[in-house]
């Protein structure tokens, strides 16, 4: 089974509707400095905020979640920060796939029935291996009404 693909703009679909929770990956710095994780920083504080309540460098938080609801007068979504690698220094795979796994559980726990969209989550800065990670987001998300969005403008 293949995950079900869009492309376009993650954060322009959920703000379009398209969505009503976004999953991204982080560290578990609270950080959120590149990639993804800055764009939903800068244009959607309220999950920086979230990441920032957590605890920084704690390695227990890998495979966990923090949450942030974003309400506009447009639209509202929800943002879960799915800590899913320790660190973002140094060279090698930085995903973990266990963490990878243990989130996306979570997701499934707590947004069951809702649509769900999500970037290469792990594949990008993190280096984590894209067929691996989209074969544990399937499993941990069977049923659920989810998407991989490919980034194109």
């Amino acid at each position: 089974m293949s995950l079900s693909t869009v492309r376009g703009d993650l954060l322009q679909l959920a703000r379009a509707g398209q969505f009503d929770v976004v999953i991204h990956g982080c560290n578990c710095q609270c950080q959120m400095g590149k990639g993804i994780a800055l764009a939903i920083k800068s244009e959607f504080p309220e999950a920086y905020e979230a990441d920032q309540a957590t605890l920084k460098g704690l390695q227990a938080k890998l495979g966990t979640i923090s949450v942030a609801q974003i309400h506009r007068p447009s639209f509202s979504f929800t943002i879960v920060n799915a800590y899913t690698q320790f660190h973002w220094r140094g060279s090698g795979v930085k995903a973990d796939y266990e963490a990878i796994r243990s989130a996306m559980r979570l997701v499934k726990q707590r947004f069951s029935g809702k649509r769900i969209g999500y970037p290469k989550l792990g594949a990008g800065l993190a280096g984590g291996d894209w067929s691996t990670i989209s074969l544990i987001i399937e499993e941990e998300l069977a049923g659920e009404d989810h998407r991989y969005v490919e980034y194109a403008v």
